[in-house]
């Protein structure tokens, strides 16, 4: 069983009380009129959907000091300036063992704001046990001529055929141009079982279905098809967090859905920040309902 220790609603306001946002007033998405503080109020906002799928994941960051529009990087390193809930894990890569980061709570999170983080892209493992993967992700990513409706049709095409390896998935708009479907999967296989699984999975896609899938990055094979990318499925790997705003104009949001509700989504970006604080106060149910609960084994072989 997977533990994540996420915090009260009543912490959470004690925490966030305790983060100060320096300069709330800065304009992060210049276009939207979106702040620095309009940012923090978000996450806030969003803390009760984003912390299940965020606490206790080694991190990576997007930091945009000088907004969205300026010059972003990726942070996955510790750094002691990033706050004092902002938590280090120690993991073995082949120059020796480096400093990762995580956070517990809201308060480690607010603080990432603070140092001007807008995007959250977590492992597919935990923590307590990272050489051990609990989630498998196929990102469709559209090339150039794919209509919309064509990468909702791949996304259901993934669904099905994971179903028949007794495989249920979840779907998320990326905030950028595709589709995420989600497979959680019970702790036991290695990185390298998930990574040769998901690449096998999304090569026979691609071989069944050559005029409408790639399996793989290269651009120039990409023109008019779906790239089923599968790669993020490695240790060390990493996908944006379901409620992770995307460091992009508009200050659009990595939003999960429910698979019912797909089809009335008429655009990749249909939430920005104003409509997903409005969808997180006001859903009734999680759209991944289950999704924690979910504990899928690993099918051997393709």
């Amino acid at each position: 069983k997977v533990a994540t220790k996420v915090a009260t609603k009543a912490t959470k306001k004690a925490a966030s009380a305790e983060v100060e946002i320096s300069s709330p007033d800065r304009l992060v998405y210049k276009g939207a009129k979106i702040s620095k503080g309009d940012v923090a109020d978000y996450y806030r906002g969003v803390a009760d959907w984003i912390l299940p799928q965020l606490a206790n994941r080694p991190l990576s960051l997007v930091r945009c000091p000088d907004g969205a529009d300026g010059q972003c990087f990726f942070q996955k390193h510790h750094a002691a300036t990033l706050g004092a809930n902002v938590q280090a894990i120690s993991l073995k890569q082949k120059s020796g063992a480096e400093d990762y980061l995580y956070v517990r709570d809201l308060a480690g999170l607010l603080e990432l704001v603070q140092m001007n983080a807008l995007e959250f892209h977590p492992w597919g493992s935990h923590v307590d046990k990272p050489e051990l993967p609990d989630l498998m992700v196929f990102d469709l990513d559209p090339g150039d001529g794919v209509a919309w409706k064509d990468v909702i049709a791949a996304a259901r095409d993934v669904r099905a055929r994971l179903q028949d390896t007794r495989l249920e998935s979840y779907v998320r708009l990326s905030g950028g141009k595709g589709l995420h479907v989600v497979v959680p999967i019970a702790r036991g296989p290695s990185w390298d079982e998930m990574k040769d699984f998901s690449g096998a999975f999304a090569e026979a896609m691609a071989v069944h279905q050559p005029q409408r899938y790639v399996a793989t990055m290269s651009k120039a094979k990409r023109g008019g098809k779906i790239f089923i990318d599968w790669l993020r499925n490695g240790r060390g790997a990493t996908s944006v967090v379901s409620w992770s705003l995307r460091a992009r104009p508009g200050a659009p949001v990595a939003m999960p859905l429910r698979w019912e509700e797909l089809g009335r989504i008429k655009t990749p970006v249909a939430f920005d920040l104003p409509k997903a604080l409005r969808r997180a106060a006001t859903l009734k149910a999680d759209p991944w309902e289950g999704f924690a609960q979910c504990r899928q084994r690993l099918p051997k072989g393709r």
